[in-house]
């Protein structure tokens, strides 16, 4: 399984750098759903990040849908990335790391 990336070229940049092949560049052609959706039809993708900016243009449905996805797990980072990874990381794991 790989990892797979979605954003803007600079937030895709670093995960380049460290050897991320897999990356899906959001810009004025290909919005966050577009990228999304590619990325979703890439059965080698284990975990998914996408940048949280993105993440708030994704329909409410999408949304839920990575929400609850377990292949690709889905992780939302940025500036302002609320509790979830938390959770998602003990729902997961089945415990919680942060203890």
């Amino acid at each position: 399984m790989e990892i797979g990336v979605i954003g803007r070229e600079m937030f895709t940049t670093g995960f380049r750098l460290v050897g991320v092949h897999k990356w899906f560049s959001v810009n004025d052609e290909v919005d966050s759903e577009k990228a999304v959706k590619t990325a979703l039809e890439d059965k080698n993708i284990g975990v998914l990040v996408i940048h949280d900016t993105e993440w708030q243009e994704l329909e409410e449905k999408t949304q839920t849908k990575l929400s609850n996805s377990v292949s690709p797990t889905v992780i939302a980072i940025g500036s302002s990335v609320d509790n979830t990874l938390r959770e998602r990381i003990r729902t997961a794991v089945g415990v919680d790391l942060w203890k």
